[in-house]
């Protein structure tokens, strides 16, 4: 499937395992290479276009100079949205507790903005999953926190690990876009290139 993309050289511009195992499991062969890019945003832009609008930051730190014509790039970002803050990774433990803790009992958004671009054509969209938790304890967030060490997710948490099987009693979107990239999405995307 995806035979159209054969002419492309494929460029995943992200460091996380969870995007490249499930772009991996869409049958896309790409590279990784990645670019430094400041997350800022302007601080009136409403929380859920965030993401979308950080993919593409991401994906103009690939100059479309030299960006040649046989290759295809996909940037994305994915954030939490709790109580109308964004959670990004956790500065240390106690953030990924505070985080945990403002999760707990309640029911939140993850949104994950894509950038997929060609030196011809650019198309970026944004998917929306609703995630609630149960109520967790303190010796469970801090038994997940310290076994886990969930410092380099969104939120403080991945929807596949531990705290996944116990915690997360109800989802209203796509597993995958939580863990990080909205595979169905991205796919009929694809076609599209």
């Amino acid at each position: 499937m995806l035979s159209n993309l054969n002419k492309y050289n494929i460029i995943l511009a992200s460091k996380s395992p969870r995007r490249q195992e499930l772009l991996r499991g869409m049958g896309v062969k790409f590279t990784i290479l990645t670019k430094e890019t400041p997350e800022n945003f302007p601080s009136e832009m409403p929380l859920d276009k965030v993401p979308q609008f950080l993919s593409q930051q991401k994906s103009k730190a690939f100059d479309e100079n030299e960006l040649p014509e046989n290759y295809l790039v996909i940037t994305s970002d994915t954030v939490v949205i709790a109580e109308n803050e964004i959670l990004g990774k956790p500065k240390d433990r106690e953030d990924a507790l505070r985080m945990l803790t403002l999760l707990s009992g309640k029911t939140h958004h993850v949104v994950t903005g894509v950038t997929v671009r060609t030196a011809k054509k650019v198309k970026t969209f944004g998917v929306k999953s609703k995630v609630t938790f149960a109520a967790l304890d303190a010796e469970e967030m801090a038994y997940y926190v310290d076994n886990y060490r969930p410092y380099d997710k969104a939120g403080a948490y991945g929807i596949q690990e531990w705290i996944g099987y116990v915690g997360i009693s109800g989802l209203n979107g796509s597993f995958f876009n939580v863990m990080g990239l909205p595979t169905h999405r991205l796919y009929q995307v694809l076609k599209d290139f």
